[in-house]
């Protein structure tokens, strides 16, 4: 796997197949936890007609050395600021769960700075305004493991694995702080339609839940329900690139 660094993103974005002649943009950002690479099969299917700008956010891989940001709306700030440079073609975002929210975010900034923004696809994630009291940042190192055993969202053998589960936690415990502080701020909606992928089981996110994504743009909404729990994305990559696909290039993915 080869990651370009796109000069202009300061290390914040990540191109994993060259689209120089690409039709759209999308911008994909990762969920608590994750890294730009979660991201690479998404690149590599959508090229050449669509590029992909993974996000990979401070503190983690080849960032560790980097401070977390510690709010989504940090996160948010400077993601927006950067594709301030990269709105020469139409761009559409994507976010799964912490992902979800520093995606809307972000498509909010935009908006309001005058970008037109093409689409804004949700995976594992209420609504904004869906607020629960959840508190797993403060959790024992324990604790934490245990609510990434029970998502799913990491494999049990490297959650095994004393050194990996070190290296892992500061930024979990990090990214949960960001969600689970984070509360939305009513405003216009967006201009932008807004697709919602969720998973049929997924404790995160109820389908109630995830239907009022409708309430946050005035640009039309769709709710796409895929079996499965939280990362019910990975189950059914295939459906959800055809989808990115459609929407973005018309390429047969």
């Amino acid at each position: 796997m080869v990651a370009h660094v796109d000069n202009a993103g300061e290390n914040w974005f990540r191109r994993f197949a060259a689209s120089p002649e690409a039709k759209a943009r999308l911008v994909c950002l990762p969920h608590a936890g994750g890294s730009a690479p979660f991201y690479f099969p998404v690149a590599k299917a959508l090229a050449p007609a669509v590029e992909v700008l993974a996000v990979q956010y401070p503190g983690r891989q080849d960032r560790r050395h980097e401070p977390f940001l510690t709010s989504i709306d940090a996160m948010a700030d400077r993601v927006a600021d950067l594709l301030r440079t990269h709105t020469d073609r139409p761009l559409a975002l994507f976010g799964h769960s912490m992902g979800a929210m520093v995606a809307y975010e972000t498509a909010r900034r935009l908006e309001r700075a005058g970008h037109e923004i093409a689409a804004l696809f949700v995976s594992g994630r209420r609504a904004p305004s869906r607020v629960r009291d959840e508190s797993v940042h403060t959790r024992t190192d324990d604790g934490i493991v245990a609510e990434l055993r029970r998502l799913s969202g990491t494999e049990a053998d490297l959650l095994g694995d004393d050194d990996v589960v070190r290296m892992i936690l500061p930024v979990v415990r990090n990214d949960y702080r960001a969600v689970e502080t984070y509360r939305y701020t009513p405003g216009v909606p967006l201009t932008a339609p807004i697709v919602a992928f969720t998973g049929s089981d997924d404790p995160m996110a109820t389908i109630d839940e995830v239907a009022s994504w409708a309430d946050h743009t005035a640009g039309g909404f769709e709710l796409v329900e895929l079996a499965g729990g939280h990362f019910f994305l990975t189950r059914h990559q295939g459906v959800i690139l055809r989808r990115l696909a459609d929407e973005l290039g018309g390429v047969r993915v």
